[in-house]
């Protein structure tokens, strides 16, 4: 019977190279480097096992065991042969000390669920201004009611879409969404508030980062925003959170009370 890692177990030393993962491929996104010699764009996954850990892998080259994996986000595979490093200090999309990076012989293979998790892990909106630094420096997954929103795209090249949600307890936060991610969310917003027939709508925002900036005149301006192609958001997911989440809004949310809130899709 075929022997597999946790994510947990890994450990740094150069002479393992034969690590077998079976993990979910939580998100991908692209980037292009300056120290390889191909133009890219390469790609790094996101990806989290059955226990709920999660870790990065990198893929520098055009092999052909990945190609065509970075299409495949939300599918469960079979990681044979990769190579382990330490994580790099910064912002990181996972917390993990380390990171795995994929060699010409690395092996993927699709395989059928493991279980049905989306690894997806929300902070409170009214925890997030309690973050440490430490903390910030990676990014979180929440979800709120959206109001007051403010599309800024006069400059095609740099398109921002600024709204902001709460919660069940009147803890907001403002939200910044910039680039394809700012069209992905006026044009879903717009669409849910020409289907519903009232309500208010909830987003879930995945992979977000937090910036927490210094005001010498009052408190810290805070905001969440995404970063790159590691954030996404969905609006109203049928997510058992989400649910519970819009639950707490019947229960205690005056104006929702009166008026609803858009149900799950």
């Amino acid at each position: 019977m075929t022997h597999y890692n946790k994510l947990s177990e890994v450990s740094y030393n150069p002479k393992i190279t034969a690590w077998r993962f079976r993990v979910k491929i939580h998100r991908v996104y692209p980037f292009y480097s300056y120290v390889t010699t191909s133009s890219g764009p390469f790609y790094t996954y996101d990806l989290a096992d059955e226990d709920g850990s999660k870790m990065e892998m990198t893929d520098y080259g055009n092999h052909d065991s990945l190609r065509g994996l970075e299409n495949q986000e939300g599918k469960w595979v079979e990681i044979f042969l990769v190579e382990v490093h330490r994580s790099y200090p910064g912002f990181q999309a996972t917390n993990s000390r380390f990171k795995l990076t994929a060699r010409s012989n690395t092996q993927v293979r699709i395989i059928d669920p493991l279980n049905n998790r989306l690894f997806m892990d929300f902070k409170n909106i009214h925890a997030i201004p309690h973050m440490d630094h430490k903390e910030r420096n990676y990014p979180i997954d929440t979800m709120g009611v959206v109001f007051n929103t403010e599309a800024h795209f006069d400059d095609p090249e740099r398109p921002r879409m600024v709204f902001y949600i709460r919660d069940n307890i009147d803890s907001q936060i403002k939200c910044v969404a910039t680039g394809k991610q700012a069209y992905a969310f006026w044009d879903g917003f717009e669409n849910k508030l020409t289907a519903m027939k009232g309500g208010q709508v909830i987003v879930a925002l995945k992979m977000w980062r937090v910036w927490k900036v210094l005001n010498l005149f009052g408190p810290p301006d805070l905001w969440l925003e995404t970063e790159g192609g590691i954030s996404g958001l969905r609006f109203n997911p049928h997510l058992s959170e989400v649910e519970d989440f819009r639950q707490s809004l019947l229960n205690s949310d005056t104006y929702v009370q009166k008026y609803g809130v858009e149900g799950l899709v």
